[in-house]
Parts: structure tokens; C-alpha cells; sequence
């Protein structure tokens, strides 16, 4: 079996697990939720795999307001320590519900030897939850597809959403977010021997492949260098129609780019990335005081320098594939 032979069949192992199950654990006990679609409605609605012919131009406009810039996106509520109505609600519950990927390795992926979800951002939800529940906090992880974010906390199928999601100002009209704990860009991932140089008119006349609802799918409306567009609920299932030989290349986030690289050896990140994007937590707009919670739990998991929790999550779980970073993102607060 050749190397694209071994790559696929080891993409197969990791999503065996996912397949296999409809739901995923929570931290201190096994609990079974269905994985969200039915009922919701997505983002950016669509089959997977669906082609879309964007031509030069912009997409658009935005109902973002107009206090939003690209500049003051990340802009963030001050933290506080508070019980207010939405983290009491919480505590009533007895359980912190929270949307994220389940095939994203290294951000947010089940263990295929332990049947565990594991990751960056499965670290920080669970650290979320212990400050709100406390040490025994009871975590149910809800898997969300990339085009169903936003629809699962305006509808309150979850608590919050920590699934590598990129803040801009289109999305602060819909939902609230933290102050950023990672930063990326976009990024193309072609097998090693593509002609593909970057996010260039390399890319012209081949199928590129992006999650629906993603940054990435709003990057390709606005400048698709030619490329014929395929969308599809996830990023790992861009991944995947790459190995079939049933896309071209994949524009993604750069962290997640480098994570499927990690997966699939003859694949590997082409060009810089193109944009400037911060990861945020994701909560109803409803909800300002769990959003100044989030911020306070995310205050004390940046501090403690190269012994904060940030660094010690970024070296178990990023560093291999995203070497060079000194640290998180220094938070920026609008009020």
C-alpha cells in the first residue's frame, strides 16, 4: 500500500470511532446526547459537496453594525467573577452543555483507543465548567458541524460553542463572544505534489473544498482566484474528498490545516496564511454575564506565564504541528 494508501486508511481509524457513535462523553460520566442536525437550521444551508460558481467581486455585504470594525471584532465584555441569571441557569441544570467538533484533530477528536474526546478546545471547555460546577463539573459535549454554530446557541441546543470558531463582525450580530484565546489565518492544504502555490490563481480551475458557514467559504465568495468552489458540513470531510482524489486542495484555518497535515503525510500547508482570525467561545447574546464569566475563566488560564494552563495545553496538544508560538493572544475588552 502506497503512502496516500496508509494516510487514508489511518483517516479511517480516527473516524471509525465517530461513526460508530451518535453522541459524545462527558467529563466525569458517560453521557449519551445525539449529535445536533435535525431540527436545526444551518448557517449556510446546502448538500455536501455542492458547487458554487463565485465569480471576482466581493460577497454580500454584511448586517454587521456598523461599530464593528475588523480592528475592534475581538472586543470582548471585562471579566467577572458573578453569578448572573445565565450561570445560574447553569448551576441548575448541573451540567454545562457545550458545542464541539468531534474530527478535528488535536482541537477536538475522539480518542480512538479510549473513546474519550480530547483536544485544545475540549481542554478549555472542561476548564469552563469546573469554574462554573466546580471540581466534579458535569460536562455533555455536543458534536456540531462547522454551518450549525451559531443556529445551536441562538437556540440554546447548547450552553456555548468552543469549536476553533472565528470571531468577526457578521457573527457578533448573531451570537457574543469571548475574548480571544488563539490566533490563526487562513490557509491552503494541497497534497505535497499539487501545483498549488498558495492562495493564489494557483488555485485556478481546481476544486477547492471548505466547510460551509466557514470563514473559509466567505474568504472563496470574495476573491476565488478561479477555483471551482465545493463546500461540506465539516473540515475533515474536505480532508477526506482530498485523499479521494474528489478535490484539489482545502482552504481552511491555518491550525486546523496543520492538524489534517499531521493526519495525512502526503499532504502540507501551501503559501502564508492570508488572513488574521482569533478563536472565541461562542454564547447567546442574551447571556452578558456568561459571557464575563468565560472571560474571567479565560483570564486565569492565560496567567501563570510558561506554566499557565494555555501553555500547557498548547505544548500537549499544538506545539508538534504549530511550533514558535510564545503565548496567547492578549485580550481586548469593548466595555
Amino acid at each position: 500500500m502506497g503512502t496516500r494508501g496508509r494516510g487514508l486508511r489511518n483517516l479511517r481509524a480516527v473516524l471509525a470511532p465517530v461513526a460508530a457513535g451518535m453522541a459524545v462523553m462527558a467529563a466525569t460520566a458517560t453521557v449519551l446526547v445525539p449529535a445536533l442536525g435535525h431540527g436545526v437550521r444551518p448557517e449556510a444551508p446546502g448538500p455536501v459537496a455542492t458547487h458554487r460558481a463565485y465569480g471576482p467581486g466581493t460577497a454580500p455585504a454584511s448586517p454587521a453594525a456598523a461599530r464593528c470594525t475588523p480592528a475592534s471584532a475581538a472586543e470582548s465584555l471585562r471579566p467577572s467573577p458573578a453569578d448572573g441569571p445565565a450561570v445560574e441557569r447553569i448551576k441548575q441544570k448541573g451540567q454545562l452543555v457545550v458545542g464541539v467538533d468531534q474530527n478535528t484533530y488535536r482541537w477536538g477528536y475522539r480518542d480512538r483507543d479510549t473513546g474519550r474526546l480530547e483536544g485544545f478546545d475540549i481542554d478549555l471547555a472542561r476548564a469552563i465548567a469546573k469554574d462554573i460546577l466546580g471540581p466534579d463539573a458535569k460536562v455533555v459535549f455536543q458534536a456540531v458541524p462547522t454551518n450549525q454554530r451559531i443556529p445551536a446557541v441562538r437556540q440554546r441546543t447548547v450552553d456555548m460553542v468552543v469549536r476553533t470558531m472565528t470571531i468577526n463582525c457578521a457573527r457578533k450580530e448573531q451570537v457574543a463572544f469571548s475574548t480571544a484565546y488563539f490566533q490563526a489565518g487562513q490557509q491552503v492544504l494541497a497534497p505535497k505534489r499539487s501545483t498549488i502555490t498558495a492562495f493564489d490563481d494557483s488555485l485556478r480551475g481546481k476544486r477547492v473544498c471548505t466547510a460551509a458557514g466557514s470563514t473559509g467559504e466567505t474568504e472563496l465568495a470574495r476573491r476565488s482566484h478561479g477555483a471551482r468552489v465545493l463546500t461540506a458540513p465539516n473540515q475533515l470531510d474536505c480532508l477526506v474528498r482530498l485523499q479521494l482524489g474528489e478535490a484539489d486542495a482545502v482552504v481552511t484555518d491555518s491550525a486546523l490545516a496543520a492538524a489534517q497535515a499531521a493526519q495525512d503525510p502526503t499532504v502540507e500547508l501551501k503559501g502564508a496564511p492570508f488572513t488574521d482570525e482569533s478563536y472565541g467561545v461562542a454564547m447567546n447574546k442574551d447571556d452578558p454575564d456568561l459571557v464575563r464569566r468565560v472571560n474571567k475563566v479565560l483570564d486565569d488560564y492565560r496567567s501563570g506565564g510558561e506554566d499557565s494552563p494555555w501553555m500547557r495545553a498548547y505544548r500537549k496538544w499544538l506545539q508538534a504541528d504549530l511550533p514558535g508560538i510564545s503565548g496567547p493572544p492578549e485580550p481586548q475588552y469593548g466595555d
